[in-house]
């Protein structure tokens, strides 16, 4: 069979940082849900729910809790708590042993 001059790559799943709007392959951010008004980690991808996708860096963070992109992107009303997902962010940035 004569092939067509295609190549094989395979294709990468990527998504868009909420804080930075910066696309990245999935495996490089941090996915989000909201669980009861708070933002959680989902470092697995394993919650239920709309997921928001984020770089773990705390500028991305800040940039994303500014532009209210978290209830945007849950399409949920009203502000967020942040505070588990700013620690842990603060975690994976201060580098555990």
């Amino acid at each position: 069979m004569p092939s067509s001059g295609r190549t094989h790559v395979r294709a990468r799943p990527e998504r868009t940082c909420v804080g930075c709007r910066k696309r990245a392959a999935k495996h490089q951010l941090l996915r989000v849900t909201a669980v009861e008004g708070e933002c959680v980690p989902d470092p697995r991808g394993a919650l239920p729910g709309r997921g928001a996708h984020l770089h773990p860096d705390p500028a991305c963070l800040d940039l994303a809790v500014r532009r209210r992109a978290f209830p945007r992107a849950f399409r949920l009303q009203g502000a967020l708590d942040t505070e588990r997902l700013r620690g842990f962010i603060g975690e994976l940035v201060g580098g555990a042993p």
